[in-house]
């Protein structure tokens, strides 16, 4: 146990056997973590890629996205204001 405690992060609490680790929140939310990319493939591709972007556009005020197609494959990127929004998108849709 004493290996684990020195070699993590300080922002790592890991020293109940019992309870598990915590971590402190800032560590893993980046807040300039706004940014969602997606690559779809396939042939309904694009129109899933639309689909989500009206789908993230619908339930986040000034939500931007831009869709590029290369062949067969869709990339889609959401830009959220917040990375809250883009976590709260991700969870709600199993992103």
């Amino acid at each position: 146990m004493k290996n684990i405690q020195t070699a993590q992060s300080d922002l790592v609490n890991d020293t109940c056997n019992d309870c598990g680790s915590f971590v402190d929140v800032g560590a893993v939310i980046d807040e300039h973590d706004t940014v969602l990319e997606l690559m779809l493939s396939g042939e309904d591709a694009a129109k899933l890629a639309n689909e989500v972007a009206a789908k993230a556009s619908s339930r986040f005020a000034d939500v931007a996205s831009e869709i590029t197609t290369a062949g067969d494959d869709v990339k889609l990127v959401i830009t959220f204001s917040f990375s809250a929004e883009k976590m709260i998108f991700q969870l709600e849709n199993s992103l």
